[in-house]
Parts: structure tokens; C-alpha cells; sequence
């Protein structure tokens, strides 16, 4: 956050989107760097728990990223790999437009995903997690351009299992969205220190756009 900010050079009372918040930790991050903050996710539950946290600065919204909204902001924020969840590929692109209409004139765009080519060349197939005595068996595998993790665990007497699946967006596929939308890509950096972006090395796919 420190390195994203400094590097855009934000005004001391820009108006900051976290688009996609969770449960607000970002968002409640940037609060304290004196931004006026509005966090927004579709979970209702994530929402309700971030709100706790709210203050005149820091506002948070159930808002579905499809949507542009009509207040204008400095700069938005997409962190974390959250992007490329939808069903249809067409709400990937509509989602990029939706936060480019979100920025005023002199605002920023900020996609932090992560880089394809690293994830899939170092992906683990299987693995087993312990957390407090729950053993989660966790599988990843690479299916119709989409990257798949499957979560089982036997928690109460019960048996869960979660699937994620994210569209392996690479930084060329970015860049046709992109220039279909309009959207002026300004940089490109591979990870949290904003060092050079390597399409192998690189552990992110982070991107700057206007």
C-alpha cells in the first residue's frame, strides 16, 4: 500500500476505491494514510464485519463490481487476485470498464493479479494444510483457461468442500481488454516493491492504468 500510493502520488485527501474489499483490511490501511476510503464487495456478511470499522473516511458498500459507480475517485484499487471469478468472460471486460468509469480525469486504475505463467510453473497439485487440528487437502489443477483449487475438510462431525476457479488471465490479455476499453495501460510491475515485471519470474501481475 505505502509503495502503490507513493508511487501515484496521491493527493492528501484523494478519494480512494478498494474494489473488491473483503473484509475491509486494505481499505482500513489506506484510512489511516488519511485517504477517504470507500470499501466495496458483493459479500453482504464481508460488508457487515468491515463496516464495524467505519468513520467519516472510511465508508463501506455491498456493490457489484460490474457497475460503475457514479462517484469519482482518485484512484481504484483491484488487489489480491480478485478478478476473473465470473462464470461469463464477457463480465471480465465489463469489469474493467466499470472501474475505468469509476475514475475522475486524473484518477488511476490498479490491478494487482497474479502473474499465470509463475502460478501455473510452479503449481503444487496436492498438498495437506493443518490449521487448529483441521486438515485441509487442498488440489490446483489447470482446466478451460480457468485455474482450479479444491478445498475438503471434516470439521464437527461434517464433510466441506470449496471450489475456487479464477480465469488465467495473462498480461496480453490484459492488454487487449484494455485497448478495447479504451484504457491506457501506464505500467506494469511483478510484485509488492514494484520491481521490473519478468512474464516467467514473476510472482504478480501488477498493472497501472488510466
Amino acid at each position: 500500500m505505502d509503495n502503490l500510493t507513493h508511487y501515484l502520488n496521491l493527493p492528501e485527501d484523494a478519494k480512494i476505491l478498494d474494489l473488491a474489499c473483503g473484509k475491509g483490511r486494505h481499505s482500513m490501511y489506506l484510512n489511516t494514510l488519511g485517504f477517504d476510503v470507500t470499501g466495496a464487495d458483493l459479500s453482504e456478511n464481508s460488508i457487515a464485519e468491515a463496516s464495524v470499522a467505519a468513520n467519516e473516511k472510511l465508508h463501506f458498500t455491498v456493490h457489484d463490481m460490474r457497475l460503475p459507480f457514479e462517484e469519482k475517485f482518485d484512484a481504484v484499487f483491484n488487489l489480491f487476485t480478485s478478478f476473473g471469478y465470473f462464470e461469463n468472460d464477457d463480465d471480465n471486460f465489463t469489469t474493467l470498464k466499470a472501474i475505468h468509469d469509476s475514475l475522475s480525469e486524473y484518477g488511476f486504475g490498479v490491478i494487482d493479479f497474479m502473474n499465470v505463467n509463475y502460478v501455473i510453473n510452479n503449481l503444487v497439485p496436492e498438498e495437506v494444510k493443518t490449521v487448529d487440528g483441521i486438515d485441509f487437502h487442498i488440489k490446483r489443477y489447470v482446466k478451460d483457461n480457468h485455474i482450479f483449487k479444491e478445498i475438503d475438510f471434516d470439521a464437527d462431525g461434517q464433510h466441506f468442500h470449496f471450489t475456487e476457479k479464477v480465469k488465467a488471465l495473462t498480461l496480453n490479455d490484459f492488454e487487449q481488454m484494455m485497448e478495447e476499453a479504451g484504457i491506457y495501460l501506464l505500467d506494469v510491475f511483478g510484485d509488492y516493491k514494484l520491481r521490473k515485471f519478468f512474464k516467467n519470474d514473476s510472482q504478480r501481475l501488477i498493472m497501472i492504468f488510466k
